[in-house]
């Protein structure tokens, strides 16, 4: 229980039509690079440690951002309630001081002015030519290299305030957020305690004529929402997912409702709020019990001793491979796209020709020569081919014609491979492909005691074979009644755009033969034995990483293999790396960190979106949208094994993915099922209440379902964000979007207020005019102060088109049609809609306020969108903006057709536009979108003049390319001159404002 304090005279109501501080300001470029940290943080995020097979979590610091913003008040003072935002977030530099930033005694002498360092600072000095009388006398900062042999530590009886003020001080000589934040740790890495003790007074300070007497976030949050809701504020999120929502608003003081229709998703949700969020001493009793079940299994294993050789070495992984017969040779061959075991320990396989057998047999080779590890790079499995060499002649085939790939009559691929019947656990003899056990890593005996035991691969020996029969030939005995028992699955695969990949790669049916022999044994024991809840809720770790989809990255450097989920697909293998108990057990184990998160009241519900019953002061989601991952397929992969006997309170919940009732993230169904949710959520919370939702905008179209979704369920959007949450991998190649919309919505007053378009667009532009207005003064207000301002163009952007949106979704009507039919109507291909064309005025209103700094606003309203987009993105580049997000948002902001046509990189994390000298003739033609332009035109003549062209030849060039040269003449000199003190290369500099010159010049003639 968090520590209480007298609570303060407080009056329910007082702020019940109070606008929340999220409605006018939020850091989002501060909660865009902490929400990134979180998200490259891995195995170290607070969730992962239940189950990191669900990707779709939102980070925790988004979500606790999102609940202050929502129940903190706007004051008559924005630029100080924005800094106890950032204090109550840790985002101030007195907050970064207290997350330990990586900052040395040496670091603060350069950067921190100090009379009297040694109050601070002990030092020794070696092998120098400077004096102690010399040092003694020193100030700060100094360049240390000045001072070579001079050492400096803390002062050891300096008190910590002090330590802490000379952090924040030497923090904030950094130029940005991101700088300064890089260097400390994340805020859920330390003690909250401790990182937020000293803000209370500040924040009470400000909020003290509400009543606010806090001195945790959880009395705050509970005091805010007695202000706000008359009682400790409630959140709920429908579509819980992994559960990120719900854990971040009870750890943050909230009472909590959670509900979603996939079970796998409400026992995540579930975990994180009973498990991560249990007292210590519930730990501590958790361990034991996981502790019992891997002994219990272990000794199970040991007895049937099918895991230990002769000499008593244990098996740390067995690789597998598929195995096929040529169709030419007759000869069985493996299927292996490498003959790479290990690279770290210098391992690698050869095939062997064993002509009585017509087969190859696989020799290992330890300690393998950079001749040999070269030769093994190549498989026998080469871009879709099976490819080998019999007797000098190399025979290569389709892994297409091996399956007897053909288009069936409707027109679809379809195989000749056996379908596999319900108690089929492995192949038959005649089946296309078989499995072949050909390396076992092993751990000697001797050291199987130690923290990290000495390990060997090493060829398959008939002893090992024989290992291998007798656990087929006890699951072969067992399988019907583990099936029965529902130890194992016996569940069929149901046909779907995941699920189709193992029925057609292999002709699996049933969700058992996903999974070996020996996993079969190994995770029916884990299972029989996970009898508690807490048991139940790790076992689908367990499945994770012991199944037949596990892959081998030996020849990567790592010797283990990845999760089945490692990508969000059912991808069958070739080869394989398959877990031993020891290598094993820690999965079994629950190792993940603890939160207590309070004695909040909660709630978890395996129900439809739809009929949510349950009423929350805020509603929070994360729904499906147009590339959602579909999880309600890929999760029977868990459902299969655990639908069986779960035990409370998982047996309250329907144990079926129940594809038919999933939102899925597009089409006429999609808009009308989300409509249904968002309506039920709306009827499900008080009149002062707020949702936010947020989805990644990938196409527009999205963008205007979603906000007709959410117009038609009775809701009026009040704000908007645009947060950067996602980190670059190879799960995200293309044209992926790396950030989320965060949009704000309350419910839309009653009663009937018909609209017409005519009137509508003028209202939007007034609206968009007054907030990026308003928005501007802060961020002047802001620098000022605090030295830098806390919305960029993106979040101008993205609140003009909350101003836009606030003003459409106040109608109930547009045009005489009524907004829920408008939203529920087919969208036809190409329809420009009424949200489109308003999100296109805000947009144009917007962009047209968003001068890039050194160009004339003139200049800036007569050039059209692929010249503002370039200039736009220059401006930015100054400042770092190399993130692909940026990019594409402005894109489509300006409406330009095919921005990567002058970019130089579209890479996630390093996207750039092309310099002067990097476009191509190619790229300046009139058949482009930007050579017919001004722009173009300078661009080219800023090319010649680079290539030593007579410059009077240049001008001349220049004029005739420009229709109404003499008109444009001012916006081209301020064009050049822009680009003369934006462009990155010196040279290009120069010959602009060289050619800025001469047009001023010519001016003058």
């Amino acid at each position: 229980m968090y520590p209480r304090h007298d609570q303060p005279q407080l009056e329910p109501f007082a702020l019940k039509d109070a606008p929340a501080l999220i409605e006018a300001v939020f850091p989002a470029q501060k909660v865009s690079f902490e929400a990134q940290r979180e998200r490259k943080a891995g195995a170290g995020q607070t969730l992962t440690a239940l189950g990191s097979y669900w990707k779709g979590r939102k980070p925790l610091i988004l979500v606790r951002a999102i609940l202050l913003g929502s129940l903190l008040p706007q004051t008559d003072d924005p630029e100080k309630d924005l800094e106890i935002f950032e204090r109550l977030m840790a985002f101030d530099n007195g907050g970064l001081a207290r997350r330990e930033p990586k900052l040395k005694p040496a670091d603060i002498a350069e950067r921190v002015a100090l009379v009297h360092p040694w109050h601070v600072f002990s030092y020794t000095l070696k092998g120098t030519s400077h004096s102690v009388e010399e040092i003694d006398r020193l100030q700060l900062p100094i360049q240390l290299a000045d001072y070579p042999g001079l050492t400096l530590r803390w002062q050891r009886d300096l008190q910590p305030d002090a330590k802490l003020e000379l952090l924040a001080q030497a923090l904030a000589t950094f130029s940005t957020y991101e700088e300064r934040a890089a260097l400390c740790k994340r805020p859920e890495e330390l003690d909250q305690a401790a990182l937020y003790a000293p803000i209370w007074p500040a924040v009470n300070a400000h909020l003290g004529r509400f009543g606010i007497q806090a001195q945790s976030h959880q009395e705050l949050v509970e005091q805010l929402g007695i202000l706000r809701f008359g009682h400790r504020p409630k959140v709920g999120d429908t579509f819980c997912g992994g559960g990120s929502i719900p854990y971040e608003a009870a750890r943050l003081g909230c009472d909590v409702y959670a509900s979603d229709l996939n079970p796998i998703a409400c026992m995540l949700t579930w975990g994180g709020l009973n498990i991560i969020g249990a007292a210590s001493e519930k730990h501590v009793e958790i361990k034991k019990t996981q502790k019992k079940l891997s002994d219990r299994v272990e000794k199970i294993i040991e007895k049937l001793g099918v895991e230990h050789n002769e000499s008593g070495d244990q098996a740390r992984i067995f690789i597998y491979c598929s195995e096929v017969q040529c169709p030419e040779t007759g000869w069985k061959v493996p299927l292996l796209p490498t003959l790479i075991i290990s690279t770290r320990s210098k391992c690698c396989a050869t095939l062997n020709y064993n002509y009585e057998k017509k087969c190859f047999d696989i020799e290992i080779i330890n300690n393998a020569s950079s001749a040999d590890m070269k030769r093994a790079e190549l498989g026998t499995v080469q871009g879709g081919y099976l490819v080998y060499e019999l007797d000098s002649k190399t025979y290569r085939t389709s892994i297409k014609t091996l399956r007897g790939d053909y288009r069936d009559a409707e027109g679809n691929t379809a195989n000749r491979l056996r379908r596999w019947e319900k108690h089929d656990f492995k192949p038959r003899p005649e089946d296309v492909f078989q499995e072949r056990l050909y390396c076992i890593q092993w751990m000697t005996r001797d050291t199987l005691g130690s923290h990290r035991p000495e390990t060997f691969f090493a060829a398959v020996t008939d002893e090992d074979l024989q290992r291998e029969r007798r656990v087929e030939a006890m699951v072969a005995k067992h399988l019907a009644d583990w099936q029965e028992q529902g130890l194992v699955p016996d569940m069929a695969i149901e046909p779907g755009y995941n699920t189709d990949q193992p029925i057609r790669e292999r002709g699996w049916m049933y969700w058992h033969q996903l999974f070996s022999h020996r996993q079969l044994l190994v995770n029916s024991l884990v299972l029989k034995y996970s009898n508690l809840e807490e048991g139940r809720l790790l076992f689908p770790r367990v499945l994770d990483f012991n199944s037949k989809l596990t892959p081998w990255v030996g020849p990567s450097d790592r010797d283990k293999n990845n999760n089945t989920f490692s990508q969000q697909k059912l991808s069958t293998l070739f080869n394989r790396g398959e877990r031993g108990w020891y290598f094993l057990r820690d999965i079994a184990e629950y190792s993940g960190c603890e939160q207590y998160i309070g004695t909040m009241s909660s709630t978890v519900e395996c129900i439809s979106a739809c009929d949510t019953k349950e009423l929350s002061d805020l509603w929070v989601t994360d729904p499906p949208y147009a590339d959602a991952v579909h999880y309600h397929e890929i999760t029977e992969f868990f459902i299969a094994w655990l639908r069986k006997n779960p035990p409370p309170p998982f047996d309250q919940w329907t144990w079926d993915s129940r594809r038919e009732l999933a939102i899925k993230g597009s089409g006429d169904d999609f808009r009308r099922g989300m409509v249904d949710a968002y309506k039920s959520m709306t009827e499900q919370m008080p009149d002062n209440g707020m949702q936010c939702v947020m989805f990644t905008h990938q196409d527009t179209g999205v963008w205007s379902d979603m906000v007709s979704i959410f117009w038609a369920a009775g809701l009026q959007v009040v704000g908007a964000w645009y947060i950067a949450t996602e980190t670059t991998s190879e799960l995200k190649k293309g044209g992926y979007v790396q950030g989320t919309v965060i949009l704000m919505l309350r419910k839309r007053p009653a009663g009937d207020r018909p609209g017409f378009k005519q009137r509508i667009l003028p209202a939007v532009k007034r609206e968009v005019d007054e907030q990026i207005k308003q928005m501007l003064h802060l961020n002047t207000e802001t620098e000022a102060k605090m030295g830098a301002p806390v919305f960029n163009d993106s979040d101008l952007q993205m609140a003009g088109y909350a101003a836009a949106l606030k003003v459409l979704t106040g109608f109930t009507s547009i045009g005489g049609e009524d907004v829920t039919s408008f939203a529920l109507r087919p969208r036809r291909k190409g329809e420009t809609t009424v949200v489109d064309e308003i999100v296109g005025q805000a947009a144009e209103t917007a962009n047209s306020l968003l001068v890039p700094d050194g160009l004339d606003a003139e200049t800036w309203g007569a050039i059209n969108g692929i010249q503002r987009f370039y200039l736009r993105m220059l401006d930015m580049e100054t400042t770092g903006a190399s993130k692909l997000d940026n990019y594409q948002n402005f894109a489509k902001a300006f409406r330009v057709a095919d921005y990567a046509a002058i970019m130089a990189s579209i890479k996630p994390n390093a996207a750039r536009l092309k310099t002067v000298t990097e476009f191509k003739p190619r790229d300046l033609t009139e058949r482009t979108e930007i050579g017919p332009t001004p722009l173009g035109a300078l661009i080219i003549a800023l090319q010649e003049f680079l290539a030593d062209k007579e410059p009077e030849v240049v001008m001349a060039n220049l004029r005739d390319a420009v229709t109404d040269y003499l008109g444009l003449r001012p916006k081209l000199i301020d064009m050049a001159q822009f680009i003369a003190a934006k462009a990155r290369q010196a040279e290009t500099r120069r010959a602009a404002e060289a050619i800025a010159g001469r047009m001023r010049n010519q001016r003058l003639q």
